[in-house]
């Protein structure tokens, strides 16, 4: 496989219904991540958005929106769903949306992204934007990620396909076929 899959933020905060930030999508698109996971092997990397110690900024009010997300990094809202956890694989672990940084960008091979998970309106989004200005090629699983609803999932690909061709919008099964 050319290119490394990374698997946004599939938690259990966001899988479980009655959640504050349940993403009604997430159930559907296991089962093509797993598929992908498979067919990727080494080349997973999975991650985790947990929320900071000390919210600081623009965080202190988000996170006022949201107290009951305001948990230790320990705690088991964010712990990555079993179905798609890949013993062994790196996690990356961020207190903010992108998960873009010096750790994922050097765990990422042949210079190619290819990104799946929640929410495609918020950490996909950003974490492929700031990936793409930093040169890497990145292609969006459609059929892969999840938004808040189907309107924002839509926007939100249709946003990130203006950035073409820096950012690709694929199927899974295209990022199969092409990987």
């Amino acid at each position: 496989m050319t290119g490394t899959l990374v698997v946004i933020d599939m938690q259990k905060v966001f899988g479980t219904e009655g959640s504050d930030w349940y993403t009604a999508g997430f159930g559907a698109i296991v089962p093509a991540i797993a598929r992908l996971e498979e067919a990727f092997g080494e080349s997973v990397v999975l991650t985790r958005y947990v929320s900071p110690d000390r919210p600081w900024g623009a965080w202190i009010p988000y996170f006022q929106d949201w107290p009951a997300e305001l948990q230790p990094r320990e705690a088991e809202v964010w712990d990555i769903v079993t179905e798609l956890d890949r013993p062994g694989a790196p996690v990356v672990t961020a207190v903010t949306f992108s998960k873009w940084g010096p750790e994922l960008a050097g765990l990422i091979r042949d210079n190619r992204m290819i990104l799946t998970g929640v929410s495609t309106d918020c950490c996909v989004l950003s974490t492929a934007l700031a990936a793409a200005d930093a040169g890497v090629e990145v292609w969006v699983v459609s059929d892969a990620t999840a938004g808040l609803d189907a309107d924002t999932e839509k926007q939100a690909l249709y946003i990130m396909s203006l950035y073409g061709p820096l950012i690709k919008i694929v199927t899974a099964d295209e990022a199969l076929a092409a990987a």
